[in-house]
C-alpha cells in the first residue's frame, strides 16, 4: 500500500491490536494506537500459545524473550474428572518443535502483553481514549472520542475485542447468545499448594457437565493458574467482564466430586473472578470502505481450543501483508477478510463443540498454519 497521509489508527491496545501495529510497523507504515483503558493492568490470566501463535511471535521477534518467562508443558494432558483416567495425552514441550518448528508455551496474559507492548514506541499508544464515534469520509475516518477530542486516520482497525465500539458503530448493536456457562479463573503463587504436585503438563480434568485446566505459568513453576467451565445462572453479571469476583465456596462445591488433585488446588486458591461464556456467530461482514474488524472484535470464540489470541496474533500478520500487497485500505482489507474468514469460522465452530484433544486428536490444521506464508490469493482451508 502506499504511504497514507495520515496514520493509520487501531483501536485497542490488547494482543491483538499490538501485534497488529508491530506487523504493520514492519511494513513501514504509520500506526497509532488509542486505548480507552487508562494503564495496562497484570490481571490474573493465564494463556496457551500454541504453535500457530508462537510462529507469528517468532516473526515480531520475541519468541527468545518468552522462552525464557513462560512454562513449557511436557504435553497435553487430558483426565476423566473423578479417577484421573487419561483419556488423550498430546505430547508438547520438543515432540511440537520437531513437528511443527515453533514451541508450545504457557504464560501470564500480563507478561505476552508487556513482550508485545515494548516493541511499540510509548508515543504511538494514547491511553484513556474511549471511541464513541467514527465516520468514514472517503480519504480520511474521523475519530471521536469520550474526552472530547477527535483525530482522523487514514483507515481504522477496529482491534477493541468482545465489546467492539467499531463493530458496533459500523454494523449496529449485536446480541450475543449466553452459553449457559460460567468460566473462574485466577492466578495464585505455587507456594500456596504445599507438598501437592500438579505435574509438567498443562492439564484438562473433563467432568459430564464442566470443566477446568490447570497449569504453571513461569517457567519457574511459580505460579499456578487454573480455569473453570460450568453450568450456572449468569444474571448477576455484565456479559464477558472479568470484574466480577467470584465465590470459593460456590466453585468448591461445583468441583466436589472431582479427584483429590483439583479440590486441592481450589482448596489453595485465594480469590476468584469469573466470567460468562456467550457465543456469537460469525459476521457477514468484517467492514467496509477504510475500517476492518479483527480479533475478537470480529471472530469471538469460547476458551475451549485456546485459540482466541492465537487467531488475533494471525489476523495481525495477514492484515499487514495484506496491506504491504494492495494499493488502498478498502481492497487489503477486504483481501484480509477472504483469506481469514474461512479459517477463524471452522476454530469458532471447532471451539463451541468443547471436545479438543479430549480423546486422540490432530492438531495439524491449527498448529501447522503459518500466518507469515499462507497465500493471499486464495482462502486459507
Amino acid at each position: 500500500m502506499k504511504s497514507l497521509e495520515l496514520p493509520i489508527a487501531i483501536i485497542g491496545a490488547g494482543i491483538g491490536g499490538l501485534a497488529a501495529a508491530v506487523a504493520l510497523r514492519a511494513q513501514g507504515m504509520n500506526v497509532h494506537i488509542y486505548e480507552q483503558a487508562r494503564q495496562f493492568a497484570r490481571i490474573g490470566a493465564g494463556i496457551q500459545m500454541t504453535p500457530n501463535a508462537m510462529r507469528v511471535l517468532s516473526g515480531l521477534g520475541l519468541q527468545s524473550r518468552l522462552e525464557e518467562i513462560a512454562f513449557a508443558p511436557e504435553s497435553s494432558l487430558n483426565r476423566t474428572h473423578d479417577t484421573g483416567e487419561v483419556t488423550n495425552e498430546f505430547p508438547l514441550a520438543g515432540a511440537v518443535l520437531e513437528r511443527y518448528g515453533m514451541p508450545f508455551l504457557a504464560m501470564h496474559r500480563g507478561d505476552l502483553h508487556a513482550s508485545l507492548a515494548s516493541l511499540v514506541p510509548q508515543e504511538h499508544i494514547s491511553l484513556g481514549k474511549k471511541l464513541v464515534h467514527l465516520e468514514d469520509e472517503g480519504e480520511a475516518v474521523l475519530l471521536r472520542f469520550e474526552d472530547g477530542s477527535q483525530v482522523r486516520a487514514g483507515a481504522v482497525i477496529g482491534a477493541d475485542g468482545v465489546h467492539s465500539q467499531v463493530r458496533e458503530l459500523l454494523l449496529g448493536e449485536e446480541k450475543p447468545r449466553f452459553t449457559g456457562r460460567v468460566a473462574y479463573r485466577t492466578t495464585f503463587p505455587a507456594s500456596r499448594l504445599g507438598s501437592l504436585d500438579i505435574g509438567q503438563s498443562r492439564t484438562k480434568w473433563w467432568g459430564p457437565d464442566r470443566h477446568i485446566v490447570i497449569y504453571y505459568v513461569t517457567r519457574r513453576c511459580d505460579e499456578v493458574y487454573f480455569v473453570t467451565s460450568q453450568p450456572e445462572d449468569a444474571g448477576w453479571l455484565t456479559p464477558e467482564s472479568w470484574s466480577a469476583k467470584g465465590d470459593l465456596n460456590v466453585l468448591r462445591e461445583a468441583y466436589a466430586d472431582f479427584h483429590p488433585d483439583v479440590r486441592a488446588v481450589l482448596a489453595a486458591c485465594p480469590d476468584v473472578h469469573k466470567w460468562a461464556i456467550f457465543q456469537r456467530d460469525p459476521l457477514p461482514s468484517w467492514g467496509r470502505g477504510n475500517i476492518v474488524l479483527m480479533g475478537d472484535a470480529c471472530h469471538p470464540m469460547t476458551p475451549y481450543m485456546a485459540q482466541g489470541a492465537a487467531m488475533a496474533l494471525e489476523d495481525a500478520v495477514v492484515l499487514a501483508r495484506c496491506v504491504a500487497e494492495h494499493a488502498d485500505p478498502d481492497a487489503a482489507f477486504r483481501a484480509f477478510e477472504r483469506v481469514r474468514k474461512p479459517r477463524t469460522s471452522a476454530v469458532q465452530a471447532g471451539s463451541s463443540a468443547n471436545n479438543w484433544m479430549r480423546q486422540s486428536t490432530n492438531p495439524d490444521w491449527v498448529y501447522g498454519y503459518d500466518a507469515w506464508q499462507v497465500s493471499l490469493d486464495e482462502p486459507a482451508q
